[in-house]
C-alpha cells in the first residue's frame, strides 16, 4: 500500500466519473465520508484540490475504488495548490524528469495493485481449506433465506452481525436477484437499486447491529422453478485499508407456488413449520409482515396460491389434526 502523506493531490474527476459509473449520489457518499455534499461538490469540481489522507480512505471506501485511483498521477508529490500553480510549477521541471517521475510510479501504482489484487484472491482461495485463518474484517453477516418464494409475493431476509469492534465504521451490501424490489428494511438501508438488485447499509462507529432484516416482492415474471441467488460482501476501513469479504450462510431459494414459511413446499403450514415462522417473526422487528394471513393458513390446514390475485388462499382441511406418517 501506498505511504501517502498527510495531503495528496485529488482527482476531482475521477471521484466524479466513479460516482456516476455507480450511481451514487453526492448524499450517500457524504454521509459514508462524515462530511457535506458540498464538500462533495468541491472536491468534484477540484474548488477544493487537496485532501487528507483519512478522507481519501473514507472516499475510496465510498466509491468502492482503490484510493489510488482517486488522486493525481503522482501520489507522492505532496501537497498541490490550485491547477493554475500546479501547471507552473510542472512546466518549470524538465521534461526528462517529469517524464520519468511520472512513468516511475505509475509503473510503481501498477505493480502495487496487480500484487495486491493477487493476494486478495488468494487469500479469498486459501480460506476455504485452512478455516481458522482470520477474517480480515471484524464483522461478519450470515444470511438466512426462505426455501420457496411465490411469483409477487413478498419474503423476508435476515442478515444476523457478529461484530468484534464497534468502534469501526463500515458497510454491509446485499446483491439480490435483479427486478425484485426491496419494500422494507430495519434498520432502513442508505440506498436501493432494485433494477439491479442492490442495498447498501451503512454502519456508523457506535452504532450495535446484531442484524439487518428486509423484505422483497419478487418479479411476478419469475418463472417457476427459477433458482433466485442472493450473495452479500461487508467492507470495512481497516489500518486505512479498504478490506472486504463476503457475507455466509444461505444464497439461493426457489421460485415457486409455496408460502415463505412452508419448509417443505407441501402447501400446507404445519406446527413445526408454524414454530420456526415465530421465531423469524421475533427477527423480523421493524418491518411489516402480515403475522395474521400466516395463522389464516396455518389453522387451515392447506392453501392454494392464487397467481391472479397474488396471495395465498387457505383451503380447510379435514385432515389437519392427524399428524403426518
Amino acid at each position: 500500500m501506498f505511504n501517502f502523506p498527510p495531503t495528496v493531490c485529488l482527482d476531482g474527476a475521477a471521484v466524479r466519473r466513479i460516482r456516476e459509473e455507480k450511481r451514487l449520489t453526492q448524499l450517500y457518499v457524504a454521509k459514508v465520508v462524515g462530511v457535506t455534499t458540498d464538500t462533495i461538490s468541491r472536491w468534484e469540481n477540484n474548488r477544493y484540490p487537496t485532501v487528507r489522507r483519512e478522507n481519501l480512505f473514507k472516499l475510496a471506501e465510498a466509491l468502492e475504488a482503490p484510493a489510488p485511483f482517486l488522486i493525481k498521477a503522482d501520489p507522492l508529490a505532496g501537497e498541490c495548490t490550485a491547477e493554475e500553480e500546479r501547471v507552473e510549477v510542472v512546466a518549470s521541471a524538465a521534461p526528462g524528469e517529469r517524464t520519468f517521475s511520472a512513468r516511475f510510479y505509475l509503473y510503481l501504482g501498477g505493480i502495487g495493485l496487480l500484487l495486491g489484487g493477487l493476494g486478495f484472491l488468494l487469500y479469498r482461495w486459501l480460506s476455504p481449506i485452512f478455516p481458522g485463518t482470520p477474517s480480515p474484517v471484524d464483522v461478519t453477516a450470515a444470511r438466512i433465506l426462505p426455501r420457496y418464494a411465490a411469483p409477487g409475493m413478498i419474503i423476508p431476509v435476515r442478515l444476523r452481525l457478529n461484530v468484534d469492534d464497534a468502534t469501526k465504521r463500515y458497510i454491509i451490501r446485499e446483491h439480490f436477484p435483479p427486478g425484485w424490489e426491496v419494500i422494507e428494511a430495519s434498520p432502513p438501508a442508505s440506498s436501493i437499486d432494485n433494477q439491479d438488485g442492490m442495498a447498501r447499509w451503512i454502519v456508523k462507529p457506535g452504532e450495535e447491529r446484531s442484524r439487518i432484516v428486509y423484505l422483497v416482492r419478487v418479479d411476478a415474471r419469475s418463472p417457476l422453478g427459477m433458482i433466485a441467488r442472493f450473495r452479500g460482501e461487508i467492507v470495512a476501513n481497516l489500518d486505512e485499508k479498504n478490506q472486504a469479504i463476503s457475507s455466509v450462510g444461505e444464497t439461493e431459494m426457489t421460485v415457486g407456488p409455496y408460502n415463505w414459511s412452508d419448509l417443505d413446499g407441501d402447501s400446507s403450514i404445519d406446527d413445526a413449520e408454524m414454530l420456526e415462522a415465530s421465531l423469524a417473526f421475533e427477527e423480523l422487528e421493524g418491518v411489516h409482515l402480515d403475522w395474521k394471513d400466516l395463522e389464516r393458513l396455518w389453522d387451515a390446514g392447506h392453501y392454494r396460491f392464487d397467481p391472479v390475485g397474488r396471495r395465498f388462499v387457505p383451503e380447510k382441511s379435514e385432515y389437519k389434526d392427524i399428524p403426518k406418517k
